[in-house]
Parts: structure tokens; sequence; C-alpha cells
């Protein structure tokens, strides 16, 4: 049985490996708090504007889709490289009245022209570089974001779009503080942002990533913000902002003088005016599975996220010994995490039948997949793929790994009516393709690199390889669980493929191993995604290597972080805590309506 906190006192986050500075303030008045606990409504981003944005919503009596878009579109703003109306994503909802979750797909689609040897060059007839794909118009697939706000705001919310994109736009032209997590990613993309016009005017000022403590302002995407405003999204699928997208990809802004050098040949791409007419909304049904007597609701197809995190938490919930030593959890969690992801690159893609879906996140295949696990020793990794039509322990031939860009965003809004919305979107690779759309202000996605760019599963069929108008696979989680079909806990984070393991061990450690829900968010993390050596924080491989090591278990070079979760908890009487990171990509922000005294 799983203990509910009516109320959390102080934590201390030097005891679990990871120390906060004292929150700074921010352009906008706004200051990071990771955790808060209150009534009302909350909001959890990774910005401190984003989250007063969304808050002063709620405050105002708009509801928590109202209030999720308003705090989007400023992450757009402030989180550029990461999220924006370049990109996509997936957004479930939590409806109080009916008591059902929905979803929308927002996820960017491939063009018509796209095939399955998209990324193939025709020259030598082997893939392209990750690095020459991305940075390039190839890469770039049609957004779904601005179609989702619409959406989701006529669907479930109080206010227009219009509405919500007012305090983004003037926030754009406020601008906002410069933190070193912003300064970096900057660095970063330097060399790529410096071929671009573009791209180095806006983020290059003087030739140089902006200093920390400067403001950053983005008029054009103030304009591009106001304009869609007036027109609707209209003007992004069929008109003016469209036109500028797709010369963008066809015609890449290159500098005749280039800031430094660049390896690759900026190619352009064949995205067109008819591909951006053609997008369309999917709204699937959630996946579900059930652990510990919680309904677990995530994402379906394309995103692998909902099936991958169902079926690790169902292998953790019939392979764990009884009982079980925090050793014990964190072993079958690691093994459970391997086996799903062999499960998910082998036959999990965009068009992956309902039928298979069903069954991967099934009781009964959780079954046949955790009788590999022994409680003693960890298996030989890469694990191989459950055979679908098989019985028992069956496995198929044993796939490739494959990975994704670690560049996305996470919000978790709930409202004073108990609406939930839990929403993932992001723009691929952190910079997305790196240009700028000329006079537009935002970036636009490298996200059909998602795609697998050579076929991976060996004699099998590859699920995520490109096709006309198909999605790319990701591994975004957006999950809400309920408990006695009322929320409990909402939750998603960034990351590529380690959202998936992100999202999964913030509920074991929820749900097994004791901790609160800000304890859960600071505790040190660890990655298995079938691959030889687990890719964990240092601070997880100093405290449970030593008991992890002599089962079999092995580590890769240390990961700096993983993932920059939001969550939200809902206990007794109404309350509720907000959860953000406190250290992770510069430490989140977390806010309540009413805050508990």
């Amino acid at each position: 049985m799983m203990r509910f906190l009516p109320a959390l006192t102080a934590l201390s986050l030097t005891t679990l490996g990871l120390v906060a500075a004292s929150p700074p303030a921010f352009a906008g008045g706004a200051v990071k708090e990771p955790t808060a606990i209150g009534y009302g409504g909350a909001v959890a981003t990774v910005d401190a504007d984003a989250t007063a944005i969304g808050l002063d919503v709620l405050r105002r009596g708009g509801n928590a889709v109202d209030a999720a878009i308003a705090a989007a579109a400023a992450l757009g703003v402030t989180e550029p490289f990461s999220a924006g109306i370049g990109g996509g994503g997936f957004f479930v909802h939590y409806d109080a009245r009916t008591g059902r979750v929905s979803t929308i797909d927002g996820r960017e689609t491939a063009p018509a022209a796209a095939t399955d040897r998209y990324f193939i060059d025709p020259a030598d007839g082997q893939p392209y570089d990750f690095t020459e794909a991305r940075v390039s118009g190839l890469s770039t697939g049609v957004p779904g974001t601005l179609a989702t706000w619409d959406a989701a705001l006529r669907r479930w919310g109080t206010r227009s779009l219009a509405d919500s994109l007012q305090p983004a736009a003037r926030l754009a032209d406020r601008g906002f503080t410069v933190d070193a997590t912003f300064r970096q990613q900057v660095a970063d993309n330097a060399a790529a942002f410096g071929q671009f016009t573009s791209s180095r005017e806006l983020y290059l000022p003087g030739g140089a990533p902006p200093a920390v403590g400067t403001i950053q302002r983005n008029p054009d995407l103030a304009d591009t913000y106001r304009l869609i405003a007036r027109k609707g999204t209209g003007v992004l699928y069929h008109g003016a902002v469209g036109a500028d997208i797709v010369d963008t990809v066809q015609h890449p802004p290159v500098a005749a003088d280039p800031w430094g050098s660049w390896a690759y040949p900026i190619r352009p791409g064949v995205l067109t005016r008819d591909d951006l007419a053609a997008y369309r909304l999917r709204h699937p049904a959630p996946t579900r599975s059930d652990y510990r007597g919680l309904t677990v609701y995530g994402m379906s197809t394309p995103s692998s996220g909902g099936v991958a995190v169902g079926e690790a938490l169902n292998i953790l919930e019939a392979g764990l010994p009884t009982p079980a030593t925090a050793t014990g959890k964190l072993h079958t969690y690691l093994e459970a995490t391997a086996l799903a992801f062999a499960d998910r690159n082998r036959y999990v893609g965009a068009y992956t039948s309902p039928s298979v879906v069903k069954k991967l996140i099934s009781d009964r295949w959780a079954g046949q997949r955790a009788c590999l696990i022994d409680p003693t020793k960890a298996l030989v990794k890469p694990v191989a793929p459950g055979e679908l039509n098989g019985s028992g322990c069956a496995v198929a031939a044993t796939g490739r790994p494959v990975e994704e860009g670690q560049s996305t965003t996470n919000l978790t809004v709930a409202d004073r009516w108990g609406n939930v919305v839990e929403y993932t979107f992001t723009i691929e690779a952190t910079g997305g393709n790196t240009m700028v759309v000329p006079g537009r202000g935002f970036v636009l996605n490298n996200e059909l690199t998602d795609f697998n760019f050579a076929p991976t599963q060996g004699s099998a069929p590859d699920p995520n390889l490109p096709g006309p108008g198909k999605r790319p696979r990701s591994s975004m989680s957006p999950t809400i669980v309920l408990k006695d079909g009322k929320p409990f806990l909402a939750l998603g984070s960034p990351g590529g493929a380690t959202i998936i393991t992100t999202v999964t061990q913030l509920l074991l450690n929820r749900l097994e191993l004791g901790m609160t829900l800000p304890e859960a968010m600071a505790a040190p993390r660890a990655s298995q995604r079938n691959s030889a050596g687990i890719q964990a924080e240092a601070a997880f491989r100093l405290r449970y290597g030593p008991a992890l090591t002599p089962l079999g278990h092995t580590f890769a070079a240390d990961a700096p972080e993983l993932g920059a979760a939001t969550a939200v908890e809902f206990t007794r009487g109404g309350g509720l805590i907000a959860s953000a990171e406190p250290v992770r990509r510069g430490g989140g922000a977390a806010g309540v309506v009413r805050p508990a005294r």
C-alpha cells in the first residue's frame, strides 16, 4: 500500500547528492523554486517566467489547459532551443468532469516526398552523418505545436489562442535574463548558428554567445505571436509564416561570410507548402496499464513512451522479489527498462498496430519478459526482444540499439477543478536544425532525424524508417496516474530516449523506494536502454554502484544529468505538491495558486 502525504517539511537536497543554489530572480520578477505546496492549482515547468505566466492564468480564472498553453508559449521564448512553434509534441489531458484521459498527437510529419532512403546519401549509398542531416533542411518536419495549442484550447480551454499568446509576446518584447544554461546552449551550437544569418543575428550578438545576466529579447517572435493571434493558425499552415518556413527549409539562410568552419554541406530540404496544408493532428486513445492498484495513462504511438513506461512498470511489478531490498528494486528496474527498450526498438513505430501496443503493455507479456530476470545476476546486454507469437520466455533475434536527441521541455499543470495537463514538446536536438526562420524569431525542428536512417533490426522490419507523411518515433512520455479514478500524480521529462527511464525511475522512487515527490525528483538517476553500460549520474554510480556491480551491472561514462522533469502530486483535501528539478538544467520552477501556510 502506498502512502499519501498531507504536507511536506523542508527537504535537504545535500542528503540526495544534489545541492541547490539560492533561487535566482528573473527579468519578469519570477523566482525559481523547485517545490511548492498548496491549493487552488499548480504549475511546474523548467522556467520561472513560464511558471509565473501559467499561475497568473489560473489566478484569473483560467483552467489547466489555458494555463498550459500560455506557459508553453512562454517556453517558446525562454527555452527556444528545446521547444516552440517550430516543433511538435504530445499533450495528455485529464478531464475532471468526465474522468476521462485524452491525448493530442502533435508530432511533426515527414514531407510527402520522403522515402525509406530519405537519409541515405545518393553519392555513396551510406547514411548521412547525424550532424550533416541535422543541420540541413532535410531534418525538418511539419510543425505540430501551434495546431496542438489551438485544438487543446478549443476542446477544453476557456480562453482563445489569441489571449493565450499575449503574455508570451510581452515576454519576448521585454526579454528575459540569460542564465548559464542558456548561454551554454548557445555556445554548444555556435558553430552551426554562425553559418546562418538569421541565427547568428539573434543568438550571437557581437559574434559571441550572450553573457550571463544580460537581457535576451526576441521582437520577431513577439510579432509572430501577435500575427497568429490576429489571423489564427492558418497563417502558419496556409499563409505567410508557413511560406517563410518552406523557404528556410528549401533555401537555408546560409551567410555569405559564415562564422567559423563547418565540415558538411548544408543541404536543402523538400518540405512544401502542400505538406504544411496537409498537416492533421491525431487523437489516439492513451495507453493504459495498472501498477499496484494505480492506473497509468501515457502517450500511444508514434511515441514509444506510453508503451515502454507501461511495459517496464509491468515487468517491474511481475519481476520484483518479495520482499525486495532497495538494491533488488533498482536491479529489477534496470533489467525491466532494458527489456522494454529491446521490445520498443523492434516493434514500436508510427504504424504499430493497436493490437501489438495492447500486447506489449499487457500483464501476460510482462510475465513472459520478467521470467528472464534473475534477482542475483544481471542479463547480458543487449537483450533480445520478445517473440510476439511465442510463449514462456521466447525471444527474437537481437536488434541494434537506437537513440534520440536530448532537447525537449515538459510542463505539468493542475487547476482548482481537478483538470490536469501533462505536456511534452520539442524541436529534437538542442537548437533544432539551428536555423531561425528569418523575420519570424523561432528555430525549426530537426525532428526527422528521430527516424532510423537505415534498418536497425537485421532481417526483421524496422518500424521507424522514414516515409511520406510519416511521424518519427518518439520517447516523450507525458504520464498521468490515477488512484480510484482520481488524479494522484502527473509527470514527464525531456531527455530523448532517457525520458522513458527518467519517468519510470521517478515512479519507482515515489512508489517503491518510499521517497516523497521532491526527494524522488532530486534523487540521482540511471538509464539502462539495453546497452552494455548503464548511463548514470555520478551520484547514482557512487551510491548504488558498489551493490549493483557485483550483480553484473556495468556503468558507462558518467552523464552530467539525466532529464529535467516536472510533476504534480495530488494529496488529501485538495492539496497539491508541485515539483521541478532543484539542479538539473539550471533548476526548474514550481508554483501553486495558494501556498500552504
